[in-house]
Parts: structure tokens; C-alpha cells; sequence
């Protein structure tokens, strides 16, 4: 009877994938037919024989039976204490897993809620509860379970948090707010080491730890690729003791919860692998504490060669690197690789021949040859002090991690103008933008227009998945916006012209990709070169626009620019050069 339902539901809720031209009605008659006559099922069948992907999928069914479609993400988890008196297996044979409970509500995963048995199995397994169905394919129901029930022995955060809400339950009378749940409980030192250990492997840049007020679960968010996303939940009773776990392994006050504290942990992944964290909190509304922690690289730093910068700029910025002196800038947004640009800039600079300085808070890259300092401001040791330090120890080169106020500019060209080459980074939009900003600072307009060199702004552009990259054939639309985006004039130069054979590239969506066809970042650059024309500019303040104007005379290539190339070579959209580059 069973499998005579689901082929009458099969006949009719895969209808969708016709209308959407993603298979014909004789193949998917042809599937419907072998997925009963053999061991393998209808979904697996489209998945891999027919190339549907689950997305797609999904959306079908979820229209179909009109209840949201859940994929498997690895961050949304199952509730174990739902699965303590269920059979495994026959959740596994019956394709359903209750998720979360909230008051009298349950949430299902399943593959067919119209199926009236497992209807009945539910209610008999969770009576008096009001049963909310969400649609899952059957590949991803076991991986729910896989991740909620794991293996006993294998320590992972599944297992933690299924421990913290199995004590959140017996924890129930106490008050969310009180201090009684100690940071130093085993299940707590666990979790936030896995925390950890997974945003590391999830290739995460930061960590965000955001407790609420009343009894309302505490987030944990994960930002890879510069979007955040929430990856879990714990119970309401450990918000406190997590926060403080973060604040011991950060040697900070944990009794300071009224203003903002700043601390670093070194975290141990293995016997041969360490991370650093930058962690900072931030006190919230509720009497609580965000906590937000940095993942740093702490690796030897990249080639410039590996940057992927167009051969033009790479060229004139190994030319002016080669200056005895002068200032080079770095500019961008918090996390678009400003650093790391810097360290591999002084990876080439760095020559016996040279003496090279560096102050930095954090060291987030180390490499041999540098003399390397961090600063305390709590102490009085800031950068401006740290470089007036270098200038006494015979440097030949100097990075300072951040111009951060005009008596750090001032040192810094002060110090280009007596011989020595400085580097540093500022975060501004965009290149020329830059030169506004410190005289807007109180720079002296003309000791700045003779120490600069260069000014390099970067940013951090999505990348189109490997797994799933696809050529097409763009509409006419496109082809314009790009012309548009480009420049006119500028775009002739490339002589790319709208016909047949014009090729942009986009993402299918994979599981690699987790379906949004975008994996890894690829760099946009802007190089402005410090030409006698444009020192001129400089000394006079001219007006930002015509400091542009002549930096796009002289041949500078936009970030937009420098972005629409990278979208002809296939490496990522106009969509994505547009989210971080128009200004």
C-alpha cells in the first residue's frame, strides 16, 4: 500500500520539473519506472542519473506539497532529545526526523507529508503536539540523522550541544540571567573549542557569539566569503558561560561586562597546527555581551603572483616598489586583504640587503627577515611611537599596520621623506579617496604629494564555484551594462564586441557551493601612481574628480574596471563586482 501511495504522489509531485524544462516527461517516466523495479529511489535517480539538482528539487516538492523545503547545510541540527525514544532505524527506513520544538509545536523533516502512515506514527510518538511539516530530500533526512545521532565517540559538536540542551531541560527553573552555570563545565569548554575548530573548517573569517535577553536561544554565526550566516543555537542557560569561556581563553576581565574588551587566543588545532583569534567584545542590550572573533591567518605570506592582479598594475606596483623611498598605501574595507597585500609586497622587498621594520596589532603574518613589533596602545607604544623607534635602528624599509591618526601620517612622511620607504594601510573607498582623506587629516598637501608613491585599494569579490562553473551566452542587456560599467571609450580598447561567440560564466549551484554557484573570493585592485601631474593636483587640493579624471587619463585601471575583467576571464559576475566595487 505504501509504495502504491508514493507512486501516485511520485506521478504528480515531480510535474514541476517538466513545466521547468529540467526533464522531459518520457525520462521522467522512464526514472519513475526504474526507481520501482530497483533498490535505488526516485530522488537519488534525478539527482544523479538526470542531473536535477536538489535546489531545484526541492522547490518542486516544496511547491508541490506547500511546506518549506530544508536542505542540508551542516548548521541547522536536529534536537537529540527528540530522537531518545524513536528507533534509528526506522527513522532512516521511514524518511522523517523530528527537528526542534517550540512550545506545542514540532517540526518534521520528511520526505512525503502526505503520507498518512507516518502521519500517524508521528502523532503517536509526540501526542498533544501540533505537528508542522517541512519538506526534505531523503539524502539529506540521513545526513540529519548521521549529524544528530554521530558517532558516540567522536567528541563533535553535535554531541555537545545535544548534552547542553539535554541539561537546558533540567535547567528549566533557573533564571536565564543568573551567573550559577560555571565557564569551566565540561560541556562549555568543549563547545567553544568546537566552535572554533569548526568555523576553521568551515573557512570562516570571523566568529559571532550574539547573546538575547528572556529565554530566546543564543546565535552563533559564521562569516565565510563576507556573508554571515547562522550555523547554530544553544540554550538560553549557557549564553554567560560560553561568553566567559571566550573571555579566559582571551585572558580578559570577566567580570568586566559594562564596556568593550579586546584579547587575542592561540588555539591549538593539532599537534603541528595553531590558529590565531582576535577576539572583541561588545556589551549589548539585556545586560549582555556580544563576542566577535577574527580568525588569523598566521601563515607565510602569498606571492604577488598569486594575487591575481591584471599584468598592468602588477607592473607598476613591482615598479614603485623598487622607490628608495616614498610612501605606498594600501586601502580598503575591514577584511579586504589589506595585510596580506602588504606582507606580500615586503615578501619581495625582503632581501638581505634591506632592513625592514614592521609594526603591526595584530602580527597576523610572519615571515623570516622582518623585524617585526606589536603595539600596546594601553601602554602608550602606538604605531606613531613605534616608527619614531624604527627610525633610530637604521630601517631601509617600514610597514605600519594602520595610519590611524594624522601624528602616525605625519611620522610616516616625515620618515619617506628622509630616505626610508614606507608601507601602511588606511581604510578608505577608494584610491583617490585616499589622498582627500589624510589632507582632510591636516597633512601638509605638499610634503604628502612628494612622499607618495602609490595608493592600491583592494576589495574581496565572491568567486564562481569551480565545481559548477558555466559558460552562456549573455542578453544584450548584459553586454550593455557591462559597456556601461566599463567605460564607453575604455571598453573599445578591448575590442569585445556583442555576437555569438561573446562567453560570460556563471554557477550551476553544487553541494561544493551549498547551491548558490559562488565559493572563494577572488581580489579586485586599483592602482594610483604618484606622477608629477598629479602631485601637482595634490598641492593645489584639488577636487576629487579631477584627481580621477587624470589618474583615468594616465591609464589607471578602476576596481570596477579591474572587476569586469575578472568577469570576462570567468572568475566571478557583474552582479558581485557591482555589490562591492560601484561606488
Amino acid at each position: 500500500m505504501q509504495k502504491s501511495s508514493h507512486r501516485t504522489i511520485e506521478a504528480c509531485a515531480y510535474d514541476g520539473l517538466i513545466h521547468e524544462s529540467l526533464i522531459s516527461q518520457a525520462d521522467l517516466a522512464t526514472a519513475l519506472q526504474e526507481s520501482l523495479q530497483g533498490s535505488t529511489d526516485l530522488e537519488a535517480l534525478l539527482i544523479r542519473k538526470y542531473r536535477i539538482p536538489k535546489a531545484a528539487l526541492g522547490r518542486i516538492l516544496s511547491a508541490f506539497f506547500d511546506c518549506p523545503y530544508i536542505p542540508h547545510d551542516g548548521r541547522t541540527l536536529a534536537n537529540p532529545q527528540l530522537l531518545k525514544n524513536l528507533s534509528k532505524d526506522y527513522l532512516r527506513n521511514h524518511h522523517w526526523v523530528p527537528l526542534k520544538q517550540q512550545d506545542d509545536i514540532l517540526d518534521v523533516l520528511i520526505d512525503n507529508p502526505h503520507d498518512l502512515e507516518k502521519g500517524h506514527d508521528i502523532r503517536r510518538s509526540f501526542p498533544g503536539l501540533t505537528i508542522r511539516y517541512a519538506i526534505g530530500l531523503r539524502c539529506d533526512i540521513e545526513r540529519f540523522l548521521n549529524d544528530t545521532i554521530g558517532d558516540t565517540d567522536s567528541g563533535s559538536i553535535e554531541d555537545t550541544l545535544g548534552e547542553l540542551v539535554h541539561d537546558a531541560y533540567q535547567e528549566q527553573s533557573l533564571d536565564s540571567s543568573s551567573d550559577d552555570i560555571d565557564e569551566n563545565d565540561s560541556a562549555i569548554v568543549r563547545l567553544a573549542n568546537q566552535i572554533i575548530a569548526e568555523a576553521f573548517k568551515h573557512d570562516a573569517s570571523d566568529i559571532h557569539i550574539e547573546p538575547y535577553s528572556d529565554r530566546k536561544e543564543t546565535a552563533i554565526r559564521f562569516r565565510v566569503d563576507g556573508t554571515c550566516s547562522t550555523y547554530m543555537r544553544i540554550p538560553a542557560t549557557y549564553r554567560r558561560a560560553l561568553v566567559s569561556r571566550i573571555k579566559i581563553m582571551s585572558g580578559l576581565d570577566i567580570s568586566e561586562r559594562r564596556k568593550p574588551q579586546d584579547g587575542k587566543i592561540r588555539f591549538k588545532m593539532s599537534q603541528d597546527r595553531e590558529i590565531d583569534l582576535r577576539v572583541a567584545t561588545v556589551p549589548t542590550a539585556g545586560n549582555n555581551e556580544d563576542i566577535v572573533m577574527r580568525l588569523l591567518s598566521a601563515r607565510e605570506p602569498l606571492p604577488l603572483d598569486a594575487m591575481e592582479f591584471e599584468p598592468a598594475t602588477l607592473a607598476t606596483l613591482l615598479a614603485i616598489a623598487e622607490k628608495p623611498h616614498g610612501i605606498i598605501l594600501c586601502v580598503g574595507p575591514t577584511g579586504s586583504g589589506k595585510t596580506t597585500t602588504l606582507h606580500a609586497l615586503l615578501r619581495h622587498l625582503n632581501t638581505d640587503e634591506r632592513k625592514i621594520w614592521t609594526a603591526e596589532d595584530p602580527i597576523e603574518i610572519t615571515q623570516e627577515g622582518l623585524r617585526q613589533v606589536q603595539v600596546h596602545p594601553k601602554i602608550g607604544f602606538t604605531f606613531a611611537s613605534a616608527m619614531r623607534a624604527f627610525l633610530r635602528a637604521d630601517p631601509d624599509v617600514i610597514m605600519i599596520g594602520e595610519m590611524r591618526d594624522k601624528e602616525t601620517a605625519d611620522v610616516a612622511i616625515e620618515a619617506s621623506l628622509t630616505g626610508h620607504l614606507v608601507l601602511s594601510t588606511l581604510h578608505t573607498n577608494g584610491a583617490v579617496e585616499t589622498v582627500v582623506r589624510l589632507l582632510d587629516l591636516g597633512c601638509d598637501s605638499f610634503n604628502f604629494a612628494d612622499a607618495m608613491q602609490g595608493v592600491l585599494a583592494k576589495r574581496l569579490c565572491k568567486r564562481i564555484c569551480v565545481s559548477c562553473k558555466d559558460a552562456y551566452h549573455p542578453s544584450a542587456q548584459e553586454y550593455d551594462s557591462l559597456v556601461h560599467g566599463y567605460g564607453e571609450q575604455a571598453w573599445e580598447s578591448l575590442g569585445l564586441s556583442y555576437c555569438e561567440d561573446f562567453q560570460l560564466y556563471r554557477g550551476r549551484g553544487c553541494d561544493a557551493c551549498k547551491q548558490t554557484g559562488l565559493k572563494g573570493r577572488v581580489a579586485l585592485h586599483e592602482l594610483l601612481r604618484g606622477s608629477d601631474e598629479l602631485r601637482n593636483l595634490i598641492q593645489n587640493r584639488a577636487k576629487t574628480m579631477e584627481m580621477q579624471n587624470l589618474a583615468s587619463k594616465e591609464g589607471m585601471i578602476t576596481l570596477v574596471q579591474d572587476g569586469i575583467l575578472k568577469v570576462l576571464a570567468g572568475l566571478t559576475t557583474y552582479e558581485q563586482v557591482r555589490t562591492v566595487a560601484m561606488r
